[in-house]
């Protein structure tokens, strides 16, 4: 006979999502463990020093996503989270030796605008207002449950709910959401600009932790999803946790604790345990079993059901949907420490330090982004890669010893599966000798201040961080993986087919980055199911 449950819910996974929905599920009064792999809590949004007296985030590394909701129902800041914001925008350098750095300032990112095209400049307005209206559309849903497609009368009555929605919308804002739900990033800058750096900017912005063509179908819909953020209550804007990422899920961890949760790491999970047909906690890789009442995964869909549990217990359908889950992000992180601040030929000698408090982004054109896809696309990687740069020691001076600085890379297009039989383990090296000789060119005095550097291939996402196929988002941001259909269609609640099994991850809507959303959405169903008398004692 089975042990009775110690606790009313296991999390498997650390991260940020999975630490949100510890924090709101101990607050409802449940007892809840918390089982992570690495040796720390924070998943992908951690810090670490990678290089003595130099410590980063490791993996993602600006704040935006993350809900103010969250930041305040948890007492975030009271546990230790300071957000700095940061005043610029974003700085594009460009390979003729010019620069354009589009300022949060609309009459000053006109003018920077102008000196590349005078239309562009006009246009770019109406351009700001009609994404961020589409963002504000799609910022609503981000809270709630989507419906499940065959679902029941509650599924029917939200899918009325989003359908008034977009019945109060203008014909405007329905052509533009259409537009941005369906059009290639590429097809629809080329309708509003004709310069190539500020198409360039934008276009990176959807081709983030996206191994896609800037001229792929449905990736207009990733430069929307980097719009429904903000910090310190100024909407569409960036900064950097005091501390680096990993201060974000260690005030989490905090907060849960505080009311009870039990965390614990160096606990990697060997399988889901199902019994009658529902989750009753999970069997370690030491041997040890967690019994509760229910599981919660905070892990890619594809580990979750393709690793963690016995084929027999799924579904034959869902089972080839999670084989067919597409995770391909694209991305190549680096840390480096520096000695001395990047000189970029290209910006003025008078205050480049404030220019550069912006995120840096080589990513000149759409054809730039283009070529580096059709490098990448048959398993290889960009000759000149696509390079976004931040140094938060600039504003946070506890990340570096006086003087010095570290730089975040956040580096595409590198494909995760390699031809001819090569691995990353063997190229990684190679690969990041081109990213730092690609910044030298533009910063001449980059490569020779570098006095240590941590290099993360897609191959050591996957590994060090569960992220398949280095995938930043845990599934691709794609028409057919996201909201009713994420991480498949029928489970879109949150709840797996197997009962007491739920998803509280970035593989849930509304995805990826570091928002929360996901564990603070399955939180509130899990809990709803609890005080329901649906879980099982």
């Amino acid at each position: 006979m089975a042990s009775e449950p110690a606790y009313d819910i296991v999390i498997i996974g650390a991260g940020h999502n999975g630490l949100t929905c510890a924090g709101y599920l101990a607050r409802k009064g449940l007892k809840v463990k918390v089982v992570e792999r690495r040796g720390v809590v924070g998943g992908a949004a951690v810090t670490e020093e990678f290089h003595p007296g130099f410590r980063n985030s490791v993996c993602s590394y600006v704040v935006s996503l993350l809900d103010p909701k969250i930041i305040g129902e948890l007492e975030l800041e009271r546990h230790g989270l300071s957000i700095l914001d940061r005043p610029s925008g974003s700085l594009s350098i460009l390979p003729n030796g010019k620069f354009m750095r589009l300022a949060r300032e609309l009459d000053q990112a006109e003018r920077e605008i102008g000196k590349f095209s005078q239309h562009d400049a006009q246009i770019y307005g109406r351009f700001e207002s009609e994404v961020a209206e589409v963002a504000e559309i799609f910022r609503s849903v981000t809270t709630e449950t989507p419906p499940n497609l065959g679902g029941g009368f509650g599924d029917v009555m939200s899918l009325l709910k989003l359908a008034n929605r977009a019945r109060k919308l203008t014909p405007r804002q329905q052509k533009s959401f259409v537009e941005l739900m369906t059009m290639s990033i590429g097809d629809y800058l080329d309708a509003w600009f004709e310069s190539d750096p500020i198409k360039g900017l934008f276009g990176f912005e959807a081709i983030v932790g996206n191994l896609v063509s800037p001229y792929t179908g449905g990736s207009a819909y990733v430069l929307v999803h980097h719009y429904f953020g903000g910090v310190n209550g100024k909407t569409g804007t960036w900064g950097y946790a005091k501390g680096g990422m990993g201060a974000i899920t260690q005030a989490m961890a905090r907060s849960a604790a505080e009311h009870g949760t039990e965390i614990e790491v160096n606990a990697p999970v060997k399988e889901v345990i199902v019994e009658g047909g529902r989750a009753r906690g999970v069997l370690l890789a030491d041997g040890r079993a967690i019994r509760a009442r229910a599981v919660a995964a905070n892990v890619n869909p594809k580990l979750l059901y393709l690793k963690m549990l016995d084929r027999s217990v799924l579904p034959a359908e869902f089972r080839r949907e999670m084989e067919g889950w597409r995770c391909r992000s694209g991305s190549f992180r680096m840390n480096v420490a520096l000695s001395e601040l990047p000189r970029f030929e290209a910006l003025p000698s008078r205050e480049p330090e404030k220019l550069m408090m912006a995120s840096i982004d080589i990513a000149p054109s759409l054809a730039y982004l283009e070529r580096a896809y059709d490098d990448a696309k048959g398993g290889g990687w960009a000759k000149e890669p696509i390079v976004s740069m931040c140094i938060p020691s600039i504003l946070d001076d506890t990340l570096a010893p006086k003087g010095c600085h570290v730089m975040s890379l956040f580096c595409q297009h590198f494909h995760p599966d390699l031809s001819g039989g090569r691995t990353w383990d063997q190229v990684k090296g190679e690969v990041a000798d081109l990213i730092i000789d690609t910044v030298d060119r533009y910063a001449p005095n980059f490569k020779r201040s570098i006095l240590g550097r941590q290099v993360l291939s897609p191959l050591d996402l996957e590994r060090e961080f569960g992220l398949v196929g280095g995938d930043i988002f845990h599934g691709q941001l794609h028409l057919d993986q996201i909201y009713s259909l994420r991480p498949a269609a029928g489970y879109a609640d949150y709840r797996g087919p197997v009962k007491g099994l739920y998803h509280c991850g970035s593989g849930a809507h509304p995805g990826g980055g570091v928002s929360g959303l996901p564990g603070h959405n399955a939180a509130r169903e899990i809990a709803k199911d609890f005080k329901r008398g649906r879980v099982a004692a």
